[in-house]
C-alpha cells in the first residue's frame, strides 16, 4: 500500500561531529552522483565532497563554514531524498532556510548538479561576505505549547532594538517553538543582554552563520543572481511550499518568479519555516512528514509546528512521543531506526 509523504529538507547546522561520513555510510551505491559534485568542487579549487565526509576528524570552526556545511548537507539530503522506499509517494516538498534549495533539486525545479552549483555558490558567498550573525531563542513551553504573548514580546523587543542607531535586528527564520534572529553584533548583543537565560543555554548564537534572511543580505543575494541564471532552473514536477508558506503547483508559474524568490525574496526576508509545515500538513494531509538527513534536530520544530495547529489531535509534547512510539508520523532520515521505516 502506497505511503503518502511530505519531504523535508534541513538547512545549514544538521552537519555535525556525529555526521561525519555520513555520505559514506548511507550513499556508497551513489558515488556517481557524488562524483560529480566533487568535480564542481574541484574545478573551484575547492576540497571534494569525498574527502570533506571522509576526513578522521571533525572541528566546528571548519565545518560549520558555509562553503563546507552546504555542500555536505546538499548531498546528504538529496541523496536521502533519491533513497526513498517504492511504496512512498512524495505529495509535496519543503524546506527550512537553505533546504528550499534542496526541495527545488528533489521536486525538480533544479536538476541536481544545478542544484548543487546554487548551494555551493551561496555557501561561498555567504561564507565570503559573513554578513553579520545569528541567534536561537525559544517562545514556547517545555511541553511545547506556543505562548503568543511571549512570541509577540519578543519580536516587540526585536523591533525596538532595530530602531536605535547602529542597531540591525530582525526575525531570520520562525522555527517551530524557537525564534531564529538575525542582525549585526550591535543588535544581537543587546538582545541578549535584554532576555533571561532559558534552559541554560539560550539564547544562543549560531557559529559561522550569518544575518540569514533579512535585507543585510541584499549585497550576497545580488551577487547570487549575478552568478547564477534563470535558465538553470526547470518548473518542478511536485507541489513546492516555500518559505512564506506559499504552494508553487507543478505547471502554474514561471521560471523568472521562481528564480527571483529563490535568489532575492527568501535570501532577504523572514523564513516561516512553521508555516510551511502547517500548510503542508492542511493542504497535503500526508501519512508522513520525512525529514532527509543529515541530522535528527529538525524533527522538533516539525513537530512543534504541528502541535502549534493541534495536528491530528496532538496536544503538547507528551501527546506527540506517544503517537511516534506507537505510529510515527515524523520521520528523520538522520535516525538509523527511522531510516529503516521509509529507505528503499
Amino acid at each position: 500500500m502506497t505511503r503518502t509523504a511530505v519531504l523535508i529538507c534541513p538547512g545549514r547546522g544538521t552537519y555535525n561531529k556525529a555526521e561525519l561520513g555520513y555520505l559514506a555510510r548511507h550513499h556508497s551505491n551513489k558515488q556517481s552522483l557524488i562524483n560529480t559534485f566533487d568535480a564542481i568542487r574541484q574545478a573551484s579549487g575547492q576540497e571534494s565532497v569525498t574527502a570533506l565526509d571522509g576526513a578522521q576528524r571533525y572541528s566546528v570552526s571548519k565545518y560549520s563554514r558555509g562553503d563546507v556545511a552546504s555542500p555536505l548537507i546538499y548531498a546528504s539530503a538529496l541523496a536521502d531524498a533519491q533513497s526513498l522506499a517504492d511504496d512512498i509517494d512524495v505529495v509535496a516538498v519543503t524546506g527550512n532556510s537553505m533546504g528550499w534549495y534542496i526541495a527545488l533539486a528533489a521536486a525538480g525545479g533544479l536538476s541536481s548538479q544545478a542544484g548543487f552549483e546554487v548551494v555551493n555558490t551561496m555557501g561561498h558567498l555567504m561564507q565570503q561576505n559573513l554578513i553579520g550573525g545569528q541567534l536561537v531563542y525559544p517562545c514556547q513551553s517545555d511541553d511545547w505549547q506556543l505562548d503568543p504573548h511571549r512570541k509577540a514580546e519578543l519580536l516587540q523587543l526585536v523591533d525596538r532594538i532595530t530602531k536605535r542607531p547602529g542597531h540591525r535586528l530582525s526575525l531570520s527564520i520562525d522555527l517551530g517553538g524557537m525564534l531564529v534572529l538575525a542582525g549585526n553584533t550591535q543588535g544581537l548583543e543587546a538582545f541578549e543582554q535584554s532576555v533571561p537565560t532559558v534552559q541554560d543555554r539560550f539564547p544562543m548564537r549560531l557559529p559561522n552563520h550569518a544575518a540569514f534572511h533579512t535585507d543585510l543580505q541584499k549585497p550576497v543575494a545580488a551577487e547570487g543572481r549575478s552568478h547564477l541564471p534563470v535558465d538553470m532552473f526547470a518548473l518542478a514536477e511536485k507541489p513546492l511550499i516555500d518559505g512564506r508558506g506559499h504552494i508553487w503547483w507543478p505547471g502554474a508559474n514561471t521560471l523568472d518568479r521562481l528564480w527571483d524568490y529563490t535568489l532575492n525574496t527568501q535570501v532577504v526576508e523572514p523564513y516561516d519555516f512553521t508555516r510551511a509545515v502547517q500548510i503542508a500538513a492542511q493542504e497535503f494531509s500526508p501519512d508522513l512528514f520525512i525529514i532527509a538527513g543529515p541530522g535528527t534536530t529538525l524533527g522538533g520544530a516539525v513537530a512543534q509546528s504541528l502541535v502549534q495547529i493541534s495536528w491530528q489531535g496532538l496536544s503538547g509534547k507528551a501527546a506527540f512521543k506517544t503517537r511516534q512510539a506507537q505510529d510515527p508520523l515524523v520521520v528523520a532520515m538522520g535516525d538509523p531506526e527511522h531510516r529503516a521505516l521509509v529507505s528503499g
